[in-house]
């Protein structure tokens, strides 16, 4: 696209501010050298920024969903890891579809998703890559990693045709709880964990130490992390995703400032009153349908409204304090108002959903717009 200045932009649209995204991808890639590092493209589920990733030392890339997965291995990602348990028909007949043209793994953690993905890959003739997902504390998926039946369930799927289980995977997503306030002891307890189950499976004899992927995945805890050996077993890979761009949520736990933050949302101020209390009411043209239902543990507004977005300075006195579907209003108060046509960009709560909200987003350098970041895997759910 040809270079614009952001009063060009049509708004509510998403920037990513250039300079700011690449010290998140440089920071995260000597965070993880010793790791592999395979980013979950959930958060930003574009081509471009994926292939960023890439040469920035990522060894692949995550994704959370079969059609993703697709919409990737269509634009040459030959090694992609679905992080999610598949066990409905349609996604692994796609899932076949996609085992002949690039590297595919995905997560089973019961006999049943076993069961069903064997019967789908041995009927087609080929075998695929999956791990075993191993609950570490989160209390989502995964086969809980202290039950003695985590081994049983290691055997079965070895046994099965058309699957080669070549690791286990968790996800920590207890690190975002603001309840467990230490992220270290729960990147610890995450890595160790995994690490047990890895030497219990391997006196099982259905492991081979020398191959075998033990994955783990966050941003918080990736952003402390430290490997350690058990067994002759280490972590072999991480997976955070949001890192990229970082949002509130991130601010909240610590893990950066607002100046690591590199999505904003640019909108514009449709409508303003003072309320009967005396302060000042804003309406902005951003509300649910881009900025999501987010909140934050803790908190009651949709954002942080920058005053200053070159050095990432929060607005003093503008809360957004609800919103509709089109709409977000708040009030300011003290200081100066927000008068009607006035831009502002706001940090959101949660990057992620703001950016499957929108088709495209807008590359930032210096105050212009440089290009535009296409959203492929928009909408990417099955």
């Amino acid at each position: 696209m040809t270079m614009h200045t952001l009063d060009d932009l049509a708004t509510p649209c998403l920037l990513i501010d250039e300079e700011r995204m690449e010290a998140n991808l440089v920071q995260m890639a000597t965070r993880a050298a010793t790791v592999k590092l395979r980013p979950h493209t959930k958060t930003h589920k574009s081509v471009a920024l994926a292939k960023r990733q890439l040469k920035h030392g990522a060894n692949g890339i995550t994704v959370a969903k079969v059609s993703e997965a697709e919409k990737f291995v269509q634009h040459g990602f030959q090694d992609v890891r679905i992080a999610y348990t598949v066990v409905g028909e349609r996604q692994l007949e796609h899932l076949i579809k996609l085992a002949h043209q690039a590297r595919i793994s995905f997560c089973i953690d019961s006999e049943e998703g076993a069961n069903r993905a064997s019967k789908a890959f041995s009927e087609a003739g080929i075998s695929v890559d999956v791990l075993l997902e191993i609950d570490t504390g989160h209390g989502r998926c995964g086969a809980p990693y202290d039950r003695e039946d985590v081994v049983a369930l290691a055997l079965k799927i070895q046994a099965l045709d058309g699957l080669h289980l070549c690791g286990i995977l968790t996800h920590e997503g207890n690190a975002y709880s603001r309840d467990n306030s230490d992220i270290t002891t729960i990147m610890a307890q995450t890595r160790d964990r995994m690490l047990e189950v890895a030497v219990r499976l391997s006196e099982a004899h259905c492991v081979d130490p020398s191959s075998f992927e033990i994955s783990m995945g966050s941003t918080p805890s990736i952003h402390v992390f430290e490997n350690a050996n058990l067994g002759g077993f280490q972590i072999t890979e991480v997976r955070p995703g949001n890192y990229i761009f970082n949002d509130l949520t991130q601010v909240e736990l610590g893990i950066c400032s607002l100046d690591a933050c590199a999505l904003t949302v640019l909108s514009t101020v449709v409508s303003r009153h003072r309320t009967s209390q005396g302060t000042e009411r804003f309406v902005l043209d951003a509300g649910r349908k881009v900025l999501t239902s987010d909140i934050l543990q803790g908190r009651s507004d949709y954002g942080c409204i920058l005053y200053n977005p070159r050095v990432r300075a929060a607005h003093p006195h503008a809360k957004i304090t609800g919103l509709s579907e089109e709409h977000g209003w708040g009030e300011v108060q003290g200081g100066s108002t927000l008068q009607i046509g006035d831009r502002v960009q706001i940090v959101p709560n949660h990057a992620c959903v703001v950016v499957n909200m929108v088709d495209r987003m807008f590359l930032v350098e210096e105050g212009a717009a440089i290009s535009e970041i296409i959203v492929d895997a928009r909408g990417c759910v099955l």
